[in-house]
């Protein structure tokens, strides 16, 4: 979860409607703050809706279909007893500004969870995570097409630098993010803790403004053969 105390200057955020993401970001040297509007955002693959009460069930059957991946490689528990706590967690964050959630819709039925984190407004970044599909959704469109929204609306709204932190052990995140064509920066050693207490290094990855371009078309590549 964030971490409220000593947070940095948070992005300003505010209510929206249907969004579809502005696919020309900002210069990288424009003088704007991260401004991340919250919306939904939507194309002809997946839906993400900020993620509010009427989702609370259909996720909690959804993060059901895996119980033990949530022992394995996630800092949080949606499983079982944890769902109620965690869910209350996330409200909190999300009204702190620390996190953005979305509920992950894919033919009208919650598939999963999705969020932007701890976006700084000076330095126009936000970090992307705490993500999770049904086991029959991976592999599938749903991920590129969900960072395909995620990104594009990022950029379009003034970020200069997006960021994943991935879980050592999480072979198939850190896959993805290189098949995206996301920069792995380091390993931050010992950085993370998760609910069970197993203490795990963090994989940094992360794209630019300007790779944006570049990254979006290995995205359209990608999503094209899946929907095939």
């Amino acid at each position: 979860m964030p971490h409220h105390a000593g947070s940095p200057m948070l992005a300003k955020i505010r209510p929206g409607f249907l969004s579809q993401p502005d696919e020309h970001p900002h210069p990288a040297n424009a003088e704007l703050d991260l401004n991340l509007v919250e919306c939904i955002l939507e194309n002809e693959h997946v839906r993400l809706e900020p993620l509010s009460e009427k989702h609370r069930e259909p996720l909690r059957e959804a993060t059901s279909a895996d119980r033990e991946i949530w022992t394995a490689i996630y800092p949080f528990s949606l499983e079982g007893d944890q769902f109620d706590p965690s869910w209350t967690r996330i409200q909190q964050d999300h009204k702190a500004g620390n996190w953005i959630p979305f509920a992950v819709i894919r033919s009208g039925r919650c598939v999963g969870l999705t969020s932007y984190i701890r976006p700084e407004a000076k330095y126009r970044s936000v970090d992307i995570g705490s993500t999770y599909y049904r086991p029959e959704d991976r592999g599938t469109v749903v991920n590129p097409g969900v960072k395909h929204l995620l990104l594009g609306h990022a950029f379009g709204c003034g970020a200069n630098r997006v960021q994943f932190g991935v879980d050592a052990l999480n072979l198939r995140s850190r896959r993805a993010m290189l098949k995206l064509g996301a920069t792995e920066e380091g390993v931050l050693r010992r950085a993370r803790t998760t609910w069970t207490g197993r203490v795990f290094d963090r994989v940094i990855f992360s794209i630019l403004a300007e790779e944006w371009p570049r990254v979006r078309s290995n995205l359209d590549a990608q999503i094209a053969k899946l929907a095939a």
